[in-house]
């Protein structure tokens, strides 16, 4: 396993994030004293990219696994070929190793989103991964763990829809980083990074398209606004909008209602809205579009 401590190091990693440099402090030390870990954040936070940036500094794979009601503890651990079983019986070179094993063979980090929706007796087959770093798969053998093994969870602490709550025994053998939003300076980075935007009007479409989707975050009818991603789409479809109707400056009056058709395609379906408030995410764009291009013109203008 690779020391990761080093400054180049982590001058490498941070290289490839915009505007994380205390949570990846954070979580490199989590990691690098042998230790696993939970990334509590909403989506869209880098949560994702970070562990990408740390695996391919360490040089080992990434496994990713999306929790949810399917994971079984036989697609985490790993089955047996049905096909090879009826010819072989069962033994050790027919067995098909799943995500968690593949990753402490490999040495490698299982990255488990949604950590929270899988179902408890999939997480329990954890518990002693975790604990003595190996695992014992009937009819195939003792799978200890490569040094560089590691549990990473990722939760959304504002979705609530289908999740369970966690077990002391598992809640108790994983480290806690929390990962909020970035201020909008370090999401405009990403934007530019991500969106890869040219021509006159690039900077402001980046900043127009950042700061709306932050509103959508605050708004009061809001429960779950919209992350970077939807302002990187939101940019995109922006872009090639304004392009396509001829519109090369912000101050054409035509700019603002091009921006208004992008926001109801990007972030539409991002944004939810609470159940009890009686309006609709159309409804709710209409309202951040006029407190930003309409009601407060100076403070929508870039710069």
């Amino acid at each position: 396993m690779t020391d990761i401590a080093p400054t180049s190091a982590r001058a490498r990693i941070l290289s490839r994030l915009v505007g994380r440099e205390r949570e990846l402090d954070l979580a490199l030390a989590v990691v690098d004293a042998g230790r696993d870990l939970v990334l509590e954040g909403p989506p869209g936070t880098s949560k994702t990219t970070m562990l990408k940036a740390i695996t391919a500094e360490w040089g080992i794979p990434l496994l990713l696994v999306e929790g949810n009601g399917d994971l079984t503890p036989a697609k985490l651990v790993g089955y047996h070929s049905p096909a090879r079983v009826l010819r072989e019986d069962y033994t050790a070179e027919n067995f098909v190793p799943g995500p968690l094993v593949a990753a402490m063979q490999r040495g490698g980090f299982l990255y488990i989103e949604e950590f929270n929706r899988a179902p408890e007796d999939t997480l329990n087959v954890l518990l002693t991964a975790m604990a003595d770093r190996q695992l014992e798969v009937p009819r195939y053998g003792t799978v200890v763990a490569d040094p560089s093994f590691r549990v990473i969870a990722s939760m959304n602490p504002f979705d609530n829809v289908g999740t369970t709550r966690l077990s002391t025994s598992i809640s108790d053998r994983l480290n806690r980083v929390i990962i909020d939003y970035q201020d909008a300076e370090a999401e405009a980075g990403i934007v530019r990074l991500r969106a890869r935007l040219s021509g006159a009007i690039a900077e402001p479409i980046v900043l127009d398209a950042v700061a709306v989707t932050r509103l959508t975050r605050a708004h009061p009818d809001v429960q779950q606004g919209s992350s970077v991603r939807g302002a990187i789409d939101l940019a995109l479809i922006a872009d090639r909008l304004l392009s396509g109707r001829g519109i090369d400056d912000r101050s054409d009056e035509r700019y603002a209602l091009t921006f208004l058709d992008a926001m109801n395609v990007a972030l539409s379906g991002r944004i939810r809205v609470d159940e009890a408030a009686e309006t609709t995410p159309e409804l709710v764009l209409r309202e951040i579009w006029e407190q930003h291009f309409v009601l407060d013109p100076a403070a929508a203008e870039p710069g």
